[in-house]
């Protein structure tokens, strides 16, 4: 939850809880844990009434009506059906994803060895023709 804070994001949210809140701070987390636990206890008891009255194991997770339906409605056969096609997609992509890696290094190793192949010093590129002192269209 808290991935994105670094430790002065953190210490700054704590310095404004404490002056917004001020003495009551401990109330008001203590406030804030048991409405936690209350929403937890009433999300556990919601999916045991639901698994009682469907005759299933819900679990919370089940409540998603996608997952819900895929789980009682979909065989493992139908199911894998559906998938078939996204399957093929998927390891199509990742061979073509994997040519191009291929590719992106050898054109790296090829640059790397064009680089170490001539010196930065020497004048071993082809140079500009010198222009001539005197003008031939006359």
């Amino acid at each position: 939850m808290f991935e994105n804070l670094n430790s002065w994001e953190f210490i700054g949210l704590l310095l404004l809880a404490l002056l917004i809140f001020g003495e009551r701070l401990p109330k008001a987390i203590s406030d804030g844990m048991r409405m936690l636990r209350n929403l937890r206890s009433l999300a556990a008891n919601a999916t045991g009434d639901l698994s009682k009255e469907l005759g299933t194991d819900i679990k919370l997770e089940d409540l998603n009506p996608k997952a819900f339906m895929r789980k009682h409605l979909l065989s493992e056969e139908d199911e894998a059906a559906l998938r078939k096609p996204l399957t093929g997609l998927y390891d199509d992509l990742k061979g073509e994803l994997n040519n191009v890696g291929k590719v992106a290094s050898d054109a790296k190793a090829n640059v790397n060895a064009m680089a170490t192949a001539t010196p930065s010093g020497s004048s071993s590129s082809p140079s500009a023709p010198t222009p001539s002192r005197f003008d031939d269209a006359t």
